[in-house]
């Protein structure tokens, strides 16, 4: 069985829709990323809390002429280029919002 994979946006990143791309500028390095139609659904679903199945599954393979295991497969390997970059965050469990996590925390 396969373990389960989270992904959420990085906090220092600017994205905007252009056509049904999605541009994303790095506030690390000012990289440009232009992500296809596939790879923006990915990155407009990137909530922290929702499995990486699910919304490949919900999102992507109903969508597209693609089974859910290479679809998943697909998503894997470029949530992970997307961290390598700096603007994805990828966790085995849920990430929570800055916000969230900071929750309860004396200032």
């Amino acid at each position: 069985m396969r373990q389960p994979c989270y992904i959420a946006r990085a906090d220092k990143v600017a994205a905007r829709m252009i056509g049904d791309e999605m541009m994303i500028m790095s506030g690390l390095d000012s990289s440009l990323f232009s992500l296809n139609p596939t790879a923006a659904i990915l990155w407009q679903a990137a909530d922290g809390v929702t499995p990486l199945a699910q919304i490949v599954e919900e999102h992507i393979a109903a969508k597209f002429d693609v089974t859910p295991d290479e679809a998943l497969r697909d998503a894997t390997e470029l949530a992970e280029a997307l961290a390598r970059h700096g603007i994805l965050r990828v966790s085995d469990s849920p990430i929570l919002a800055a916000s969230e996590s900071d929750k309860g925390t004396a200032p």
